[in-house]
């Protein structure tokens, strides 16, 4: 197929499939994205970006360095990376070309970072409801919103208001907005915030990290922060038919169904959408100060993994 043009930008191969068993075409991801792009594109700007690549007959892939063989005009942030030990140049997706660009790339996925390139103080939190792997989608979902709900309850009640929005595939982001911050303090308030959901209704909700330890329970993921990303709002996921991060707000919440945004629909179902995280707010001294009391979660998974491991080897 002939190269067509769109936002300055060279387009190939658009009748492909974006992977094996997407169902989907590259023509029609790079359509839809540039149709959201309005919405999509204030949740990217000024903001360290990872995307998640497709390819047909290989397993997508996570990646956040900007390609050598990039066009200079994509803005960049360089950031060093502790784990690996290495410096790696990020785009930043301010405009509508950088980002078509990125989809004829096979970009399916993007994830912005929490904080901002010009002001690392000044990020969002987080709260990630992961519903358990062994349930199906429609169950999964159901179970997710139930502690979206407890989540809204407990911001209530810290006097705080977020957004939310589907994943993409069984769970629900909430997200909340913060004025300048150091990240231990919304790290710290993260974890409070998603103590105080689960302690709402035990049934449905746990802060265990372990997985074996969330007995078929939605786990409120309080690790969100600092360095961390999430998937954004109107970005598609990686799973065949490429449902879409779609915001529904509150009082639609238990209707959505997980299937119900894809790319090929999400498009004309605009008027759905309710995204309005609202004006940075400021965190509560108490939610701060309560959160720094809780120990962080992969500390405690680690120990408690350090002493099954101890366990075994006495036993």
């Amino acid at each position: 197929m002939s190269a067509d043009e769109l936002a300055g930008v060279a387009l190939s191969h658009l009748d492909q499939l974006v992977f094996d068993d997407a169902g989907v075409t590259k023509g029609d991801l790079v359509r839809y994205l540039d149709a959201v792009h309005e919405r999509m594109l204030p949740g990217l700007r000024d903001r360290a970006l990872s995307v998640v690549r497709a390819r047909l007959g290989q397993a997508a892939f996570m990646q956040k360095n900007l390609p050598q063989h990039a066009p200079d005009w994509i803005r960049t942030t360089t950031v060093y990376a502790r784990a690996s030990q290495r410096e790696v140049r990020y785009p930043v997706c301010d405009d509508r070309r950088t980002l078509v660009w990125l989809a004829n790339q096979r970009a399916v996925e993007y994830h912005p970072a929490l904080m901002r390139v010009d002001d690392p103080h000044q990020s969002d939190l987080v709260l990630d409801l992961d519903p358990p792997d062994d349930v199906a989608l429609e169950e999964g979902f159901r179970l997710a919103v139930a502690a979206a709900l407890l989540v809204r309850r407990a911001l209530t009640g810290a006097g705080l208001t977020g957004a939310v929005k589907t994943s993409g595939a069984k769970g629900v982001h909430v997200v909340v907005p913060l004025v300048e911050h150091d990240v231990p303090d919304v790290a710290a308030a993260t974890r409070a915030l998603a103590a105080r959901a689960a302690a709402l209704d035990p049934a449905v909700a746990t802060t265990a990290f372990v997985r074996d330890e969330r007995d078929g329970k939605v786990f409120v993921d309080s690790t969100r922060a600092g360095g961390a990303t999430v998937v954004a709002a109107y970005s598609p996921r990686a799973r065949p038919g490429l449902p879409v991060s779609f915001p529904v707000g509150w009082d639609r919440l238990e209707e959505v169904r997980p299937g119900d945004y894809t790319v090929r629909t999400a498009a004309d179902r605009l008027d759905e959408a309710v995204w309005e995280p609202g004006e940075p707010q400021l965190l509560p001294a108490d939610l701060i100060a309560e959160g720094h009391e809780i120990p962080l979660a992969r500390v405690v998974a680690m120990h408690e993994g350090k002493r099954r491991k101890r366990e075994l080897s006495e036993g």
